[in-house]
């Protein structure tokens, strides 16, 4: 048995997961989460905070991402939940270093182009893939079920993110 485990946990990188979340923890706004595992990355949401008052002069906030940009070539996808800034105000700073599929459904990736419009991207700059509320995508090792919710904005997805160890469940 030992054996057999030890050869699972080769075939399916070291069988651990790493949830790295890199803003919207404890705070309002910079949603950021990344799931690593077996060698990839998916990148949930990639969003901004406006800033407070102790932050002059300062326009907006957004997550450190010196992370996913050093592990770029691990980084299989970027996943959105839905269209609030607090998720998607932040993408065309992500999308300047690290050039992967964008996932999200219609009114959101609308929401997330026009966003990368302000930035100088166009719609060949990017690989945009539409996703509807039910459906499995595969995105590298990762299988990503898209949730119908509800929330104060139209076309919010959940997202159950299976990996071999388990699956994970993101509300937006």
């Amino acid at each position: 048995m030992a054996g057999r485990k030890n050869n699972n946990r080769h075939r399916h990188g070291n069988g651990k997961v790493k949830l790295i979340p890199l803003g919207g923890v404890g705070e309002i706004g910079k949603n950021m989460f990344l799931i690593e595992y077996g060698g990839e990355i998916l990148v949930v949401d990639a969003g901004l905070a406006f800033p407070d008052e102790e932050l002059l002069g300062i326009d907006i906030v957004i997550p450190d991402m010196t992370y996913v940009i050093e592990n770029k070539d691990k980084v299989r996808g970027i996943v959105l939940t839905h269209g609030h800034e607090d998720h998607i105000g932040a993408l065309a700073y992500l999308l300047r270093d690290v050039n992967v599929p964008v996932y999200g459904t219609r009114l959101t990736l609308g929401l997330a182009m026009a966003k990368l419009r302000e930035h100088n991207f166009g719609e060949n700059d990017i690989t945009l893939h539409r996703v509807n509320p039910g459906e499995q995508v595969k995105i590298g090792g990762f299988a990503v079920d898209f949730i119908r919710v509800n929330h104060s904005v139209a076309d919010a997805v959940g997202l159950g993110i299976r990996t071999p160890a388990g699956t994970i469940v993101n509300p937006p």
